[in-house]
C-alpha cells in the first residue's frame, strides 16, 4: 500500500554534493518520521540522519561524522524527505536506504489506519578519492 522511491545517487569526487529524494506514495494517512540510513559493503546498517514531525516543527538528528555535511529536510505537501550531502568523503560511499515510520490506511467499510515502517530500495552513492 506504500511505497517509497529514492533518487539522486551517483558518483561524486571527493569534495563533492549529492542530494538525494525519497517520495513516498500510496494509502498514507500520515508520517511520522523518516530517515537515512546507509550501508557501506561488508558493514551494517546506520542510521545518518532523520527528522520527526513535531506539530509546527520538524526535529532532526544526525549521526556525528555526518554533523556539519549532511542536512536533512522535508515537505510534507509531497511526503518528500531529502538528504543534502556536502564536503562528501570516500568513506560516505554505500548504499543510502530512506525509511519512513508512518500511518496508512487499510482499505475497508470503514477504512481503517494503522502504523507501518517501510524502506526505499536503496541508492548507491560513491564518492571517489
Amino acid at each position: 500500500q506504500v511505497q517509497l522511491v529514492e533518487s539522486g545517487g551517483g558518483l561524486v569526487q571527493t569534495g563533492g554534493s549529492l542530494r538525494l529524494s525519497c517520495a513516498a506514495s500510496g494509502s498514507i494517512f500520515s508520517i511520522n518520521a523518516m530517515g537515512w540510513y546507509r550501508q557501506a559493503p561488508g558493514k551494517q546498517r546506520e542510521l545518518v540522519a532523520t527528522i520527526t514531525s513535531g506539530g509546527y516543527t520538524n526535529y532532526t538528528d544526525y549521526t556525528d561524522s555526518v554533523k556539519g555535511r549532511f542536512t536533512i529536510s522535508r515537505d510534507n505537501a509531497k511526503n518528500t524527505v531529502y538528504l543534502q550531502m556536502n564536503s562528501l568523503k570516500p568513506e560516505d560511499t554505500a548504499v543510502y536506504y530512506c525509511n519512513a515510520d508512518l500511518v496508512y490506511w487499510v482499505a475497508g467499510n470503514p477504512p481503517i489506519p494503522l502504523p507501518g515502517n517501510y524502506w526505499g530500495q536503496g541508492t548507491q552513492v560513491t564518492v571517489s578519492s
